[in-house]
């Protein structure tokens, strides 16, 4: 496969995987926020670190199919959402119309719809989580894993 099928691939795999991880986030954001009725913030927060936990397993298997140290690749991604998560965990809080540090309601109305939030942070994280992995978590480990060697044995 050539170099830019490959990476249109990659692509692909890592929008496929991030679906299934914005699946498990607003599904779970949902149950917290609708039928718990937990703040937006805290909801949004507890739903994304499940998501991430999911999306980091399989793009590390399968879109970047890479060996790389597993403790090593955690804490580079830890280190990204070390950054993403207060900064989002904000702007949620204060497009939804709480204030962020206290909780309470800033106005009657909010800002935005949760859900619009959602939508928009789930965007925004999706392009700068594939930016990141790809040119620096894995950059130098991409098709290093068991399953990319299987393959490219078989092209040999």
């Amino acid at each position: 496969m050539n170099k830019g099928k490959k990476e249109l691939w990659q692509a692909v795999k890592f929008t496929l995987f991030s679906i299934s991880a914005g699946i498990i986030q607003i599904g779970t954001y949902t149950l917290m926020y609708e039928v718990l009725e937990w703040r937006p913030w805290l909801s949004y927060l507890i739903s994304l670190i499940l998501s991430v936990i999911w999306n980091f397993t399989f793009n590390r298997a399968y879109t970047f199919r890479s060996e790389a140290d597993i403790k090593r690749s955690m804490m580079l991604v830890g280190l990204f959402y070390l950054v993403f998560t207060p900064v989002s965990t904000w702007w949620t809080a204060a497009l939804t119309g709480e204030n962020p540090f206290t909780g309470a309601a800033a106005s009657d109305e909010p800002l935005m719809n949760n859900y619009v939030v959602q939508a928009g942070t789930m965007l925004i994280n999706f392009v700068t989580e594939f930016l990141y992995q790809k040119f620096v978590v894995y950059r130098h480990t991409i098709d290093t894993n068991e399953r990319a060697r299987r393959e490219q044995d078989r092209k040999a």
